[in-house]
């Protein structure tokens, strides 16, 4: 090969051509640009949120391990907090208050609104449908201290309306339903009576009506009764509507305190105390805003807990099924 000759470079093709990396460098640009706005205008919501959410949650699991008024200086005692806790009688019995509450708020929770839901789309008339759907909804819109007024006043034992319907049935004697550390606890279960909770009516009206007409018609022509067809096969595909109401429904019960607030106080003596009570009394009446953040995180660690447990134990096998699957699946349950 002569010494003059020169092997000539290879042409850029695809992305080292001149022209593509430029193209590329500018689709950078602009997507940087266009995220840049995007960050600016959601800037003002994640700052709410640091200040009214996160801060107040990482200052509560901060300050769980001091002794605190809420204004002084705070002094370190480690777990002391929680060691309290653990020996405070009023904490145990809210706790055992509270268990009682939370399983009975699950039980009606789920029964009562499933089967209210499952009575509704039984219906043959549409109207009729959205017509009861309504009725179940209108409560949603009231406050629930509104709700939880009504209820005290149907309690009263001197002219509420439960003792005036007991009297007229000659059923027994007035009561003091919420002055009675016997009654007391169960009467707060009765609020909200006959516990058709709209929302999860609607959620799950949701969930019946998603499944697939087909897998109702097959199990109809195999011979299930509408019985039959609920039990192994309607209920087993609302399994996640299930989850989401019992989730929802422990969290709730557990941190609620408000119907304690406005009806008994916590009394009468500890009958109807809860977690969420003893927090109240702790930070704004007896200032231990240390005490009271302890109380907190153990409510969150407990809450967490029981979330993860219903969202990693319970399941059913056609849950996460395929179409096909779940289609096929009425032939073999019949079988």
């Amino acid at each position: 090969m002569s010494g003059g000759a020169r092997f000539a470079a290879p042409p850029l093709v695809g992305d080292r051509a001149p022209g593509t990396l430029a193209r590329r460098r500018s689709r950078t640009l602009a997507h940087l640009r266009r995220a840049f706005l995007a960050y600016i205008f959601i800037l003002p919501s994640i700052a709410l949120l640091a200040v009214f959410m996160y801060y107040p949650a990482f200052s509560a699991l901060y300050h769980s391990f001091f002794t605190w008024d809420g204004f002084t200086q705070a002094t370190y005692i480690g777990l002391g907090n929680f060691a309290t806790m653990a020996e405070d009688a009023t904490m145990r019995a809210a706790t055992g208050n509270v268990l009682r509450l939370t399983a009975f708020a699950v039980v009606v929770s789920i029964t009562v609104p499933l089967f209210v839901a499952r009575l509704i789309l039984g219906l043959q008339s549409q109207r009729a449908q959205y017509l009861f759907r309504v009725l179940f909804v209108i409560p949603l819109v009231l406050p629930q201290v509104v709700i939880y007024l009504i209820w005290k006043y149907l309690y009263d034992p001197n002219f509420g309306l439960l003792n005036a319907l007991l009297a007229a049935l000659h059923v027994g004697s007035p009561q003091a339903w919420l002055g009675d550390p016997q009654h007391a606890l169960y009467a707060l279960m009765g609020i909200g009576f006959p516990w058709v909770d709209g929302f999860a009516l609607l959620i799950f009206t949701a969930g019946l009506q998603s499944i697939p007409r087909e897998i109702l018609d097959a199990a109809a022509v195999d011979g299930a009764g509408p019985l039959e067809r609920f039990r192994r096969i309607e209920l087993p595909l609302v399994v996640g509507q299930i989850k989401l109401i019992l989730v929802l429904n422990m969290i709730w019960t557990i941190q609620n305190f408000t119907s304690v607030l406005i009806l008994t106080q916590g009394g009468p003596g500890t009958s109807t105390m809860v977690p969420g009570m003893v927090l109240y009394q702790a930070s704004f009446q007896n200032e231990r805003m240390g005490y009271a953040c302890a109380i907190g995180m153990a409510m969150s660690l407990v809450m967490l807990t029981l979330t993860y447990i219903n969202l990693r134990y319970l399941r059913s096998e056609s849950e996460f099924a395929p179409r096909e699957a779940v289609v096929a699946a009425p032939a073999v349950a019949m079988a």
